[in-house]
């Protein structure tokens, strides 16, 4: 049983002095081991964030970063600058409670293959229900478009203990990850290059082909009040998104799947691109001919970084991926809960196939 004894939890900063003295106290008071320190990395905000933490927190350890250098390098950054067993990474709107910690360390010490966990993230807002960003674990589809247990697209379920099992999952949600330093270090952090958005989705990818596991745990629960930096309807996060999805799939698709799935995704794309024209969405449908703009300016480095995955990659095909649409079966099929996906049924036969591989 593998024993951790120091964690970190890194909460990343751009401006929101406002989210600590709502969502803070929270996190330090469930946070009282010795063994846990508290951390903010501070992306050069120019609010008076670092004011507010030296004079209302000064139990909280600061990092200053020279400048703005998005969630991805900025985190990066600053976990270079710690030594932990265990990070946990926190965004600076979410609400903790009493053993969101103890229960998640103790699933790493009972399964060392572990690299990451996700708790139960509910609505801030609406506490009933799951939240957006990460809800009850993470998966994706064969082609790519993320969904989890308790949110398929914008539709959230309410929380009735349906997804109350520890269980594997393919990623953990960023707004509140809990992360071993070791794969971390092993997985050569997030993809700097994404700035915000799918880095999370891509870095557990990548952990998986490491042959890492990441589970979700709702013994630990959090409040997630989300939407602070982007509105989830926003163009920049329509860009982000889709430009993220398009170097997440190319870096980490195998190649046997590689160009069946990669060109069908890129069809996808267009078709919801044309959707948004023909519902007079146009900047909507800019920031998603810019993704792919962006996609095609960056392919030379897409090509290198693809190739080191594939050189390192151990295992190729995962359970957690869905091996259908989500986007026929939502949009279609109209099944908007992930019970009706019938992926259960999926994840447990495939599970009973798996083979034990040591890393």
């Amino acid at each position: 049983m593998t024993q951790i004894k120091k964690v970190a939890i890194v909460i990343l900063n751009w401006n929101g002095a406002t989210l600590f003295e709502k969502f803070l106290p929270s996190v330090i008071k469930n946070s009282t081991d010795e063994n846990v320190k508290l951390y903010v990395a501070d992306n050069c905000s120019t609010d008076n964030s670092i004011e507010l933490l030296k004079t209302k927190f000064p139990s909280v350890k600061i990092i200053q970063l020279i400048e703005n250098y998005g969630f991805a390098r900025g985190y990066n950054l600053a976990l270079q600058q710690i030594k932990a067993d265990v990070f946990i990474l926190l965004n600076s709107d979410v609400e903790v409670t009493p053993n969101w910690i103890s229960k998640c360390i103790e699933l790493f010490e009972k399964n060392p293959k572990i690299a990451a966990i996700q708790p139960k993230i509910l609505s801030f807002e609406k506490p009933h229900l799951f939240e957006y960003a990460g809800a009850g674990g993470g998966f994706i589809d064969k082609y790519g478009y993320p969904f989890c247990r308790g949110r398929i697209l914008n539709q959230m379920e309410a929380d009735l203990g349906q997804y109350d099992r520890a269980t594997p999952i393919f990623w953990a949600s960023g707004a509140c990850m809990f992360m071993k330093a070791e794969a971390f270090e092993k997985a050569g952090g997030l993809d700097a290059d994404f700035w915000a958005h799918m880095e999370e989705i891509d870095l557990c990818w990548r952990l998986k082909n490491l042959g890492y596991e990441v589970w979700y745990q709702p013994e630990s629960v959090v409040f997630h009040l989300g939407g602070g930096t982007l509105s989830y309807g926003s163009p920049k996060k329509i860009y982000l998104n889709f430009r993220n999805n398009l170097w997440m799939m190319f870096k980490n698709l195998p190649k046997y799947k590689f160009k069946r799935i990669f060109l069908s995704r890129m069809v996808l794309d267009g078709i919801a691109a044309i959707k948004f024209i023909a519902g007079f969405n146009f900047r909507e449908f800019w920031a998603v001919f810019k993704a792919h703009v962006a996609f095609y300016k960056e392919l030379p480095k897409l090509i290198k970084k693809r190739k080191m995955v594939q050189l390192q990659m151990i295992v190729k095909d995962h359970n957690e991926v869905y091996d259908k649409s989500i986007m026929w079966n939502f949009f279609i099929q109209r099944k908007r809960k992930f019970s009706e996906l019938n992926f259960e049924s999926q994840l447990g036969q495939n599970n009973n196939k798996t083979k034990v591989r040591h890393i």
